[in-house]
């Protein structure tokens, strides 16, 4: 998720703080997230957004551009968001408990299905993926270090990986039925977060 590069800028039309394309992102990332990525079209976004087709259409004559408005836009609030989580008396819960949400999880796995079949939206899903971890990493390396946890022991950026990728990857595995291991990682981490950061 994320701004996406040069190549993969988005063609659509009209202002981005626009009140309808605001209106028309929102609706496709219900409709994405509820039925599928499949069930996106324009005229099941316009009913859903309380517009046109026509009007969809006309802010985002390209799905690929709907669908990257989307990650884009969602990318963007969670930059903001996850920039700030250092600001919190207890960061790393902060991460563990942003990539714990099921919904994050079942709307990223809709967006890598679509991106096996369209390449920009893969761009824009890495590129954000990216100002994410980023994110996350300027606000974590502080806290581990007033936590006098040794760099060389708890890379920064292996925390974020670990705190963040973890959580995605149980909220997969659980779709499709397996388990393995499941518990013993999150309670290993639990108890990590116990040492550092108690509630």
């Amino acid at each position: 998720m994320g701004i996406e590069p040069p190549l993969v800028r988005s063609r659509s039309v009209g202002v981005r703080g626009s009140r309808t394309r605001t209106e028309i992102v929102r609706a496709t990332g219900e409709l994405t997230l509820e039925r599928g990525y499949a069930a996106v079209t324009y005229r099941s976004v316009a009913t859903r957004a309380g517009v046109t087709a026509g009007l969809v259409q006309y802010y985002f004559p390209d799905m690929d551009d709907l669908f990257i408005a989307v990650l884009t836009d969602s990318t963007d609030e969670l930059v903001v968001r996850l920039s700030r989580v250092g600001e919190s008396a207890h960061p790393l819960r902060e991460v563990w408990a942003y990539a714990n949400d099921p919904a994050g999880a079942r709307l990223l796995l809709e967006f890598m299905a679509l991106a096996n079949h369209r390449k920009r939206v893969g761009q824009v899903i890495g590129a954000g993926g990216e100002r994410v971890r980023m994110a996350l990493l300027g606000a974590v390396t502080p806290a581990l270090r007033a936590y006098g946890l040794p760099e060389e022991e708890f890379p920064p950026a292996a925390v974020v990986f670990l705190m963040s990728a973890v959580p995605r990857m149980i909220h997969f595995e659980k779709m499709f039925g397996a388990s393995t291991g499941h518990a013993e990682m999150v309670e290993r981490i639990e108890t990590f977060l116990d040492r550092v950061e108690p509630r």
